[in-house]
């Protein structure tokens, strides 16, 4: 047997071997005229599948030319402008009206909302001991483990876990989209308790609030929140609800459930998706990023200064050596994403509340900034805008919600869509999905061990 020094031994060498002999010359993909990351030169996806549940728009067609135009966003027909704004005028929380109407296509009526809202509120609990048992064991900083994992063992409590009629989903998904906000924050709770020494508050949900409020509530040790708090969060969770079928953790979806697996290993594979610091991560990435550069500027306030700490970013010589400045861009939306352009109405409105007009002032300087300095530095094919990621971060602190909730809060928002994009699959599912891949090996001629 090998000890622990040889192991490492071995995986460093073969991880050379994989660097050495696995990389790809780039060239070939415009050889074969493959599209790397399923996106042309121009960022125009492939389009892999159809949907009713959302729709994007970054461009318009105008006299045969395509143009950039503000981004737009549709949440089955009805522009999430036009959603938001009738939340915020008539002072509701929205998050079970717009779930309502991303899972059955249409907007419901007062009668239909309440029941569904008791639906949810019914749904809210999980099995006996189930926090003590599972979410409790192995606590950790990945939230996301912590989803998935408590997420694919609730599919040894359902009789029916491998059915995958739609009526025994859409069961399981109205579940699941009850209990994320429990199975998230008792998780950070636990992490809290066992791994960083603080107190453990396992509060019970409120038949009677909306989801915003029991999230807040949850989290809260004293249970204790304002209402312009909760309905902010509100917001937030219907801006991430629904995305298109073409962003990663949606297009998982899709993939998965076309092999016709259950809801829970889909859930649990979305999960994995989004986790990633491209995709639903990315909003922690943002508020890393600004820690870095309030340590790394002398004067907040200064332009130059600030604009210089961009360059640094984009030049892979601060924070993380990416070349990234992080909030920034989006593979789809060119002149704004209509997500952060609301995000930024509220967020003005939270940082007055909250004493952080500074910070509010620097996110605004550096959104402003940041689209300038990325044109210059690198060839970009089209515009550059503060995406979703850029504001989220920054609402969900000044909430008093830790780093390790931010993504897990996108996931609860983001179930929504993935229930809706996973019934529409079944509905019209009739081949898995399976694209192919242009293979660019070279043939080699066998020789036997001991010949080698």
């Amino acid at each position: 047997m090998i000890d622990q020094k040889e192991f490492v031994k071995n995986v460093d060498e073969w991880s050379s071997i994989c660097l050495n002999d696995e990389r790809i010359d780039l060239g070939l993909y415009e050889k074969y005229d493959v599209k790397r990351g399923l996106r042309d030169k121009n960022g125009n996806g492939v389009v892999a599948g159809l949907t009713k549940v959302s729709k994007i728009l970054s461009s318009k067609t105008v006299d045969g030319v395509k143009m950039p135009c503000e981004g737009q966003l549709f949440y089955r027909g009805y522009n999430i402008y036009d959603l938001v704004g009738g939340v915020v005028k008539d002072s509701r929380f929205g998050y079970e009206e717009i779930a309502y109407l991303l899972l059955f296509g249409e907007l419901p009526n007062t009668e239909q909302l309440g029941r569904f809202s008791q639906t949810l509120a019914y749904s809210r609990t999980l099995p006996t001991n189930f926090v003590r048992d599972v979410v409790m064991k192995a606590p950790s900083r990945d939230m996301m483990s912590c989803l998935a994992r408590s997420i694919l063992t609730l599919s040894s409590y359902d009789d029916m876990a491998s059915d995958i009629s739609v009526p025994n989903v859409l069961r399981q998904s109205l579940m699941l989209i009850s209990v994320m906000p429990m199975l998230a924050v008792y998780s950070y709770h636990a992490f809290n308790h066992y791994e960083c020494d603080e107190s453990m508050y396992i509060h019970r949900p409120d038949e009677n609030l909306s989801t915003a409020e029991n999230l807040l509530r949850l989290l809260r040790p004293d249970k204790n929140y304002s209402m312009v708090e909760a309905h902010v969060l509100d917001l937030a969770l219907i801006l991430h609800m629904e995305h298109g079928g073409g962003n990663n953790s949606t297009f998982t979806t899709h993939v998965v459930t076309s092999s016709g697996t259950d809801t829970y290993s889909v859930v649990a594979a979305a999960l994995a998706s989004l986790k990633g610091p491209k995709h639903g991560g990315a909003n922690i990435k943002v508020v890393e990023m600004m820690e870095d550069l309030r340590k790394e500027v002398n004067d907040l306030k200064d332009e130059e200064e600030v604009e210089f700490y961009l360059r640094r970013l984009l030049h892979k010589e601060a924070f993380d050596k990416k070349g990234l400045i992080y909030g920034m861009g989006h593979a789809v939306y060119s002149k704004s994403d209509p997500r952060a352009e609301i995000f930024k109405g509220f967020v003005h409105q939270l940082s007055e509340e909250k004493g952080r007009m500074d910070d509010f002032n620097l996110y605004s300087m550096i959104e402003r900034l940041a689209p300038q300095v990325i044109s210059d530095e690198r060839k970009i094919y089209k515009g550059v805008s503060a995406n979703v990621d850029f504001y989220s971060g920054f609402v969900y602190s000044m909430l008093d919600i830790p780093k390790e909730l931010f993504t897990p809060i996108f996931a609860i928002a983001r179930i929504v869509g993935w229930s809706a994009h996973r019934i529409e699959e079944l509905i019209n599912m009739d081949k898995i999905i399976r694209p192919a891949y242009t293979s660019v090996m070279m043939e080699e001629e066998y020789t036997r061990l001991n010949e080698r």
